[in-house]
């Protein structure tokens, strides 16, 4: 039984079972199944190397395990590398392990679904891991005229913006785009308060009335409702793209290497929009 999963740690919220069990079901392809794989990050090169061996096709990875996986594989995209983090891995009958990053062109595919957006727009990114070094890239690479990154570690920032040739910046500034690529708001303690509260807003050093200083807003989060970020930026009547239109862009884009098949996009977002099943 061809067998794939996404490792993470945590990973109990991830939606990506239920979307790629859904095309498989939607493409005829019986007998496919993808399942959570929560691995602690003492423990992931040894399981993922485990998997390879017991007759997994293939793995997507999310936090903390990004860099990870790709020191892990034996061969790697050039964007993969140029990145520093990978999000697909695909396991060879040899032993080989792939790399692949599917974050990069996941977000430009759903930047593309928002009108009339700047050609050369000015970016600020919220984060320097694996997903912000993903989005910096794709951003940089699609001709943004400039890509700030903002970390709570200031370190952080600079190193993912030296790394790139990009700027860090101590202090959220302007922009034409926000992109969030941090945890904050992926769980429901997270907005607890109304969405317009500056305690909602205050883990990514913003306030309700700065989140109206960006004309777009995108939000590598995704859950059930709207994130205080994302609920900010619609009441200001900014442009958004939420978590769950990268998950499905850059998950078809990982479906469509693991099989050689056309991922059904519109049969993976209703998985996601569908209330979750409990198996049996």
């Amino acid at each position: 039984m061809p067998r794939l999963g996404v490792l993470g740690w945590p990973v109990a919220h991830s939606r990506s079972p239920a979307i790629h069990n859904a095309a498989f079901s939607a493409l005829g392809m019986h007998g496919w199944r993808y399942q959570l794989l929560p691995v602690p990050p003492a423990l992931f090169e040894q399981t993922t190397l485990a998997l390879a061996q017991s007759g997994f096709l293939g793995a997507n990875v999310t936090i903390p395990h990004k860099h990870a996986a790709l020191a892990l594989a034996t061969q790697a995209s050039d964007a993969a590398r140029q990145i520093g983090a990978a999000n697909t891995l695909t396991f060879a009958a040899d032993g080989t392990i792939a790399a692949e990053n599917t974050d990069a062109p996941g977000l430009i595919a759903a930047l593309a679904r928002l009108p009339d957006m700047p050609a050369q727009p000015r970016v600020l990114i919220l984060g320097a891991g694996g997903s912000a070094r993903a989005a910096a890239w794709a951003l940089r690479e699609a001709g943004a005229s400039e890509v700030s990154i903002w970390n709570r570690t200031p370190e952080r920032a600079r190193a993912l913006a030296h790394d790139l040739s990009l700027r860090a910046v101590a202090e959220p500034e302007p922009a034409d785009v926000l992109v969030n690529c941090t945890s904050v708001g992926l769980h429901e303690r997270d907005v607890e308060r109304s969405a317009t509260d500056s305690e909602a807003l205050n883990q990514l050093r913003l306030t309700f009335d700065q989140v109206g200083e960006y004309s777009y807003v995108v939000d590598f989060v995704y859950r059930s409702g709207s994130t205080p970020l994302l609920a900010a930026a619609k009441a200001h009547g900014a442009g958004t793209v939420d978590g769950l239109e990268i998950l499905i862009a850059q998950g078809a884009l990982s479906l469509e290497s693991w099989t050689g098949r056309k991922a059904p996009v519109d049969v993976m977002r209703q998985a996601f929009l569908e209330p979750e099943q409990a198996p049996g």
